[in-house]
């Protein structure tokens, strides 16, 4: 099992380069760099781990730029997002942006993507909160065509362009690992239909992803796709746990990535100091 690291990645928090090297240093396999472009002021969304949303949510600095500085910083760790909220960028645009980050870190990159939770954020980014699935859809199937064609073109609902040239194409082929991330199992269906993997978040101490692993697999089966083909990751919010490291290595988890303090440099180092001197035993 893969063991990753994720930071605020904050003006506060460790920044992206002194961050990928104590990772990489410690025999870490990733570091990964959270989105959200903004949060609105007035909001309805509640925070989906309860309590008062932190301020770290309207701090963050832009993954992509982050996960450039911290690839050309290290050799072999790789560097992800986790996640692009894809309903809040233009897809030809981001199609370019995954690719030449891609290419930057010498095809060390993993694409993490979700919907998000926070509709009012969606919404001024122009995307209506109980179509985002919908809209995600449509811009994966389209970055897709843009990354492996010559000639790309698509034709949906929401995305529309025809016969398109965009060079260079991804390093890795025929793209970045595609992994879609979700609480509870949600968006399991697109998982199976065009993505590469499954990220989940731990947040009830393992007791739903047992549910969730088994609903995946049996999903796949059921579309004729092998299941052992949807790479399994694992966030962790909590501290590192060496029982959670089995259960998950028992449910089929290729990696985890575990949530470093925000604040400061000193607290993460000793948190991936703890992580990494659990990891030799689920390596």
């Amino acid at each position: 099992m893969h063991f990753g690291a994720i930071c605020g990645n904050t003006d506060f928090s460790i920044q992206p380069v002194p961050f990928a090297r104590a990772l990489e240093e410690r025999g870490f396999e990733s570091a990964w760099f959270p989105e959200h472009t903004h949060i609105p002021a007035s909001r309805v969304s509640a925070y989906p781990f309860g309590g008062e949303l932190p301020n770290v949510y309207w701090h963050m600095m832009d993954p992509f730029a982050s996960a450039a500085a911290a690839a050309t910083a290290t050799e072999r760790l790789r560097v992800g997002t986790g996640i692009c909220l894809i309903i809040e960028h233009d897809p030809i645009y981001l199609a370019k942006q995954v690719t030449t980050l891609d290419r930057l870190s010498q095809g060390r990159f993993l694409f993490g993507i979700g919907g998000g939770w926070n509709a009012e954020e969606m919404a001024n980014h122009g995307t209506p909160f109980d179509r985002r699935f919908d809209v995600l859809r449509e811009r994966v199937l389209a970055m897709k065509q843009i990354w492996t064609q010559e000639e790309a073109s698509y034709a949906g609902e929401f995305v529309n362009f025809e016969r398109i040239w965009s060079d260079p194409k991804p390093l890795q082929k025929p793209h970045p690992p595609i992994l879609l991330g979700g609480i509870r199992g949600a968006g399991l269906k697109h998982v199976i239909e065009f993505c590469d993997g499954w990220i989940s978040i731990d947040i009830d101490a393992g007791k739903s992803l047992t549910k969730s692993v088994a609903a995946l697999e049996k999903r796949a089966r059921s579309a004729g796709r092998d299941p052992s083909s949807i790479e399994k990751t694992v966030f962790l919010p909590a501290k590192p746990d060496a029982d959670r490291f089995a259960h998950y290595q028992e449910l089929g988890f290729e990696r985890v990535v575990l949530f470093v303090p925000d604040h400061g440099e000193d607290p993460v180092l000793r948190r991936l100091d703890a992580i990494a001197a659990l990891m030799p035993k689920f390596s």
